[in-house]
């Protein structure tokens, strides 16, 4: 338990020995640090609940809370509002074990057991700038809910089943007709076939079948034969989609390593077509599902709603299978495989219509219990300096590798390079880009949509990760400058700088919290900016390692350390990584 919430869990047993019962209780942070640090405001809710005067229940409870060494200037104000302060040493006590462990300032959740879908990637594309939030907010989100102490196993969930590879192959026959994949007596070994086709081949060839398919109806035609083949595992078509899937996840892999984002599993929806068979029975048996013009549907509509929901899409006419009938198998192989408390879904608002339709499905035909939860964790879009989605100069859409390499041309702008060692500079520009990327998008709440200005967010001053960076690299040096100095204890408060930040590190666990429960990052980006802002005053205000008195040169290293220390906690939660020199 954080040290915080320790303290709120004994004000709330002194009040509940004074014979008053509440359900929760939480120490706010004052407005007015006039009147204190923290305001207790339930004095009103317990006078209703007991008739009482709020200002005698507030009298009996300060009566109390004077008697605890932690607290200080205990005052009321208004008809029963308490106000308080924390003591210094209380303060310095708190010091002390945050520089013994830095988990000391963290709640642990209540163990569960979560599959996290996010990423998204289709195979055969380009990554491009609209894959940058699922895989950002998903990821942050991941080693949030890990510290709090869940389990969570991570699918980048590839989109390798549908129509587009059907495009895709249905090209490159067009373009190598004589591959023995298209041969249907071919009795060769496929896996010796040396396949002529790149990553940016199939970069390109999807743009060109997709504009084909628009026009020419037999190629469309072709494509949905070929798609069917793809999910009936036939033997030639499937075997070339596999070379297909393994060149293109290998391009993926690449960039989701430079956004440092990692997964636990590479599934995609084909990793569900074993489960399809189990799925379709059970659907059948559960009597949800009904033909309609030559498919299979089931609908989700209620029969109180008054707003369109059209039914879920099972088998289509042709035989083949849909993105919801994947998913929905899906949720089958993962109640099998790993039997989750709750699975979360990370992807962009526009898809908020596909997982409602999924989860009533799902709820509709038990495939999971009712004490599974299902949750869309939904995000808006990045845009360009004139509010349209970020684009080519052309205005094509434009690649998550093209956004990147934007980025870090604005950063190397920035280096300073008597610093930074010459073999250090690509990998330090990267980090440093990659961050700026990274934080401008979590600075907003994960629905919002925002502008994004590379040369803005590549600055090493205001709100923009290079800043943070810059000052928690700051903060390492001035440790590794006072390794000969003692920095064992927290001793003593010198001033209300060194008090603000005290405090500012006691809001750490709310934050977490907080950001966990509302699934966006925007608080912790903010949180650790206000954090490293206070320390900045603070370091612009003393010369740490000239200073005379060594207690109060102590007690800064430490207070120092304890600082850096949950940067990097922080830092890493958000997946930006720290350079040693910029």
């Amino acid at each position: 338990m954080s040290i915080i919430k320790t303290l709120e869990t004994d004000i709330k047993k002194i009040i509940e020995d004074l014979g008053y019962s509440l359900d929760k209780f939480t120490l706010e942070v004052s407005k007015r640090k006039d009147l204190g640090d923290y305001q207790i405001n339930d004095c009103m809710n317990l006078a209703k609940a007991y008739s009482k005067n709020p200002r005698i229940i507030a009298e009996e409870i300060k009566e109390k809370l004077v008697q605890d060494y932690r607290l200080k200037n205990i005052n009321i104000a208004g008809p029963g509002f308490i106000n308080l302060s924390l003591s210094d040493k209380f303060l310095i006590d708190t010091i002390n074990l945050l520089n013994e462990d830095i988990d000391n300032n963290i709640d642990k959740k209540e163990f569960k057991k979560i599959i996290m879908d996010y990423g998204g990637a289709n195979v055969a594309k380009a990554l491009h700038v609209g894959h940058l939030r699922s895989a950002n907010i998903g990821e942050a989100l991941k080693r949030l809910a890990r510290k709090l102490g869940y389990e969570v196993i991570s699918d980048a969930h590839l989109g390798d089943y549908g129509r587009p590879l059907g495009l895709v192959i249905v090209e490159i026959k067009n373009m190598y007709p004589d591959l023995p994949y298209f041969d249907i007596n071919y009795k060769g070994n496929y896996s010796e076939i040396e396949l002529p086709i790149t990553n940016s081949d199939l970069e390109r060839i999807y743009p060109v079948a997709s504009l084909k398919s628009k026009t020419d109806e037999k190629y469309l035609d072709e494509a949905r034969i070929i798609t069917t083949k793809i999910q009936n595992h036939e033997k030639g078509i499937y075997d070339l989609w596999k070379k297909i899937i393994d060149i293109s996840k290998k391009e993926i892999k690449e960039v989701y390593d430079k956004l440092n984002v990692y997964y636990d599993l590479w599934e995609g929806e084909s990793d569900a077509s074993e489960y399809i068979p189990e799925l379709l029975e059970i659907l059948e048996n559960s009597g949800i599902t009904k033909k309609s013009e030559g498919a299979t549907i089931i609908e989700v509509k209620e029969a109180e709603e008054t707003s369109p929901m059209p039914p879920l899409l099972v088998v289509k006419s042709n035989g083949s299978y849909s993105y919801e009938t994947t998913d929905l198998a899906t949720i089958v192989e993962r109640k099998k495989k790993f039997n989750p408390d709750e699975i979360w879904y990370c992807a962009d608002e526009r898809q908020q219509l596909h997982f409602e339709q999924v989860f009533r499905a799902t709820r509709k035909a038990k495939l999971i219990d009712d004490s599974v939860k299902l949750e869309y964790i939904g995000f808006g879009t990045m845009n360009g300096e004139d509010g349209k989605p970020f684009k080519t100069r052309d205005g094509g859409v434009m690649s998550l590798n093209s956004l990147i390499d934007i980025v870090k041309e604005e950063t190397r702008k920035r280096i300073n390079y008597d610093i930074v060692a010459e073999d250090k500079v690509e990998e330090t520009v990267e980090k440093i880009a990659i961050s700026a990327l990274k934080y401008a998008d979590l600075i907003p709440h994960r629905t919002t949509d925002y502008i994004f200005c590379p040369e803005k967010f590549s600055d090493v001053e205001g709100k923009t990760g290079p800043y943070l960076l810059y000052s928690t690299i700051r903060m390492k040096s001035l440790l590794l400058k006072s390794y000969e100095y003692k920095q064992d204890d927290y001793i003593k408060i010198n001033n209300d700088t060194d008090r603000d930040i005290v405090l500012e590190l006691l809001e750490l666990p709310n934050i977490l919290t907080k950001s966990l429960e509302s699934k966006s990052l925007n608080d912790i980006a903010d949180y650790v900016y206000t954090l490293t802002n206070k320390y900045n005053k603070f370091y612009s205000e003393n010369r740490v390692l000239l200073e005379e008195d060594k207690q109060l040169q102590e007690s800064w290293l430490v207070l120092t350390k304890v600082v850096y220390n949950t940067n990097i906690l922080l830092l890493d939660i958000l997946g930006l990584m720290v350079p040693e020199k910029m």
